[in-house]
């Protein structure tokens, strides 16, 4: 090697290490004595204190479980629930609980994995918190990275991104979390769906004031986010819902403000076909000071359409949604109910509901769906 390239070599690796060490203060190097903070994919000064210290919010690590109908007791017929369903395992988290923990380590169907959320972002994503054969938990670092929520697990003390599921900080930087399908749906649509499955309990170990809302009227469709630095994405408005469907790197944007006008859309995505299903009625969990009393917002879900072999097309029909093939008749769940196909189950897309500016943030590439026939 040439002395001018080993120069240079040095000098660019004194300007990275230097870098490193004015990102970090000796309260970090306290607080975060096993992170390795030389491997990371971000720039550290993207990530920004939140407020919260170090598992300040803290995650639930043993959850407890209820039936749907003792959840009644507490939990109201529209507020959202995440709906995880794994084999024969169908379980519901409550926002109203995820809303002051962020994070369920949780074991679904013999498989460990991590319900989050996200309020800032009004984000909800699970993850399988397996990597490389190790059983990972998470917990809060307290930071945010395009105000959205910033995990570390607890076995190396990496930092992960909510949104995306990668780590972006420590050992396990450049690591992708998979994510598993979830949906968010009113508690009366989970209960009439599925009867006998599990509610988290707010017995959580925790005294917080489940119900409440601490972000009352953060979902105005003007409003600025939080400690937002990104790019602002002037064709939405910043905290108007989006649904998300994704197809190997494509992605598409659905306004809920353009769903609310209809109840089913067929659609297709680099050559997947999907419906979008959609229901009013759920309450906004970011209105006002108590969850319930949210004014209403739409559900919306999105499915593959091939079952079996066959393509269904789906359609609207006295507010309930049938396929045309066989008119058995769906739920927000994507589950036959009625008809000839009763008792199936459509496979979920990767898809979810989200705050525009937050899936922009990390998705800037995406289609935004302005009209449906």
């Amino acid at each position: 090697m040439r002395p001018r390239d080993r120069l240079s070599r040095s000098l660019a690796a004194a300007v990275f290490l230097a870098s490193v060490a004015a990102a970090q203060t000796p309260s970090d190097r306290r607080e975060w004595p096993k992170t390795d903070f030389a491997k990371r994919t971000v720039e550290l000064a993207e990530i920004e204190s939140g407020g919260p210290p170090k598992d300040g919010i803290p995650a639930i690590d043993r959850p407890r479980f209820v039936g749907a109908r003792p959840a009644r007791a507490w939990l109201k017929a529209k507020e959202p629930v995440i709906v995880l369903r794994m084999g024969g395992d169908v379980r519901a988290y409550p926002i109203q609980i995820l809303m002051f923990h962020e994070i369920v380590n949780d074991t679904v169907y013999g498989v460990p994995v991590a319900v989050t959320f996200c309020p800032l972002c009004n984000a909800s994503m699970v993850f399988d918190r397996r990597v490389a054969g190790r059983v990972l938990d998470f917990g809060t670092t307290g930071r945010l990275r395009y105000s959205d929520l910033v995990m570390y697990d607890r076995q190396t003390e990496s930092w992960w991104q909510q949104f995306t599921g990668k780590a972006i900080v420590g050992h396990y930087a450049g690591t992708d979390l998979i994510r598993i399908p979830s949906e968010i749906v009113a508690f009366e649509d989970f209960e009439a769906a599925h009867p006998a499955g599990l509610v988290l309990s707010p017995e959580t170990g925790h005294a917080r004031p489940y119900g409440r809302n601490p972000y009352a009227g953060y979902d105005r469709i003007d409003q600025s986010p939080f400690l937002f630095t990104g790019r602002r994405d002037g064709r939405l408005p910043p905290m108007e819902r989006v649904l998300s469907v994704s197809v190997g790197g494509h992605h598409r944007l659905y306004p809920l403000t353009l769903l609310e006008r209809h109840s089913v859309a067929n659609r297709e995505l680099a050559g997947v076909p999907y419906v979008v299903l959609i229901k009013q009625g759920m309450a906004s969990p970011l209105d006002r000071e108590r969850i319930a009393e949210g004014r209403q917002i739409a559900a919306a879900t999105a499915f593959d359409r091939r079952l079996e072999g066959r393509l269904l097309s789906f359609e609207a029909r006295g507010g309930k949604v049938f396929d045309a093939q066989t008119g058995s008749q769906w739920n927000m769940l994507g589950e036959a109910v009625t008809g000839p196909l009763k008792g199936k189950q459509l496979g979920a897309m990767v898809s979810g509901v989200h705050f525009a500016f937050a899936w922009l943030a990390f998705n800037p590439q995406s289609e935004i769906v302005r009209e449906l026939p």
